[in-house]
């Protein structure tokens, strides 16, 4: 795990690309390293319907020529020849068209110092673990009177996290960890099926809501759909499900 932990390997790429960014004939550059590790585990009906473990390395080198500019990136970290990914960002920003925009941040607009966020749980679930949290929010779910049937329930776990570095001589990088569990129960019969859910997504194990209190959530909310009725046209006061208030500020973030 402390290998996760350890951000070295990608500091010393991403600065190894900003010095060869500057050899190719770049005025400015800078580089972006990028790590993620996630375990998710699906349940149906009592037994594993997947098992999934991901990891992966991913950088980006954006190089400035005057006003011009250009990007190139690469997953295949461990054979990336930083010289090679530099003279050719270097030959694609010498070719594109000018914007008086381009260019870094001015250095004394850079940020000095940052806060202890607390992002990161450095213990990620064993497989074992998340297995046990998806099957106890599917048994929670059917647990409840008038759901018929699981539409699966699922736990997962992971880190992620980046490094910036800039030519103008920024440095920064952070590790974020996210643990979730959640589950959907069908219920009813026939045509008149319904299906809900509920989850919940923490960046602490600690502050991550408990299996069984989302799989009798998904239950109930699945029930209180059956034998729905058409409401007559009329003015009311509207309510949104506390699950949308992230997708509205979205909107208005977007605008």
């Amino acid at each position: 795990m402390q290998a996760l932990l350890d951000q070295s390997a990608l500091s010393k790429l991403a600065e190894g690309l900003v010095r060869a960014a500057h050899k190719a004939g770049a005025d400015q550059a800078d580089a972006i390293a990028v790590r993620s590790v996630s375990v998710n585990v699906e349940i149906r009906d009592g037994a594993v319907e997947e098992s999934e473990r991901s990891e992966g390395d991913d950088v980006g080198l954006r190089v400035f020529v005057g006003r011009r500019q250009a990007v190139v990136s690469t997953n295949d970290v461990g054979r990336t020849d930083p010289s090679v990914l530099a003279e050719r960002a270097v030959a694609m920003a010498r070719v594109a068209p000018e914007d008086q925009f381009a260019g870094l941040a001015d250095p004394d607009r850079l940020a000095q110092s940052r806060p202890d966020l607390d992002l990161i749980d450095p213990d990620i679930p064993e497989v074992a673990e998340l297995e046990r949290r998806a099957r106890t929010a599917e048994q929670a779910a059917l647990a409840v009177k008038g759901v018929a049937k699981s539409g699966g329930a699922s736990a997962g776990g992971g880190i992620s996290g980046m490094v910036l570095v800039t030519s103008g001589g920024f440095h920064g990088s952070y590790l974020a960890s996210r643990q979730s569990v959640s589950m959907m129960a069908i219920a009813g019969e026939g045509t008149g099926m319904e299906r809900d859910y509920d989850y919940s997504s923490a960046l602490h194990g600690r502050d991550l809501a408990a299996p069984e209190a989302i799989g009798k959530s998904a239950g109930e909310r699945a029930v209180r759909r059956l034998s729905p009725r058409k409401v007559k046209t009329q003015s009311v006061p509207v309510l949104f499900d506390q699950r949308l208030s992230n997708t509205l500020i979205s909107h208005l973030a977007g605008a």
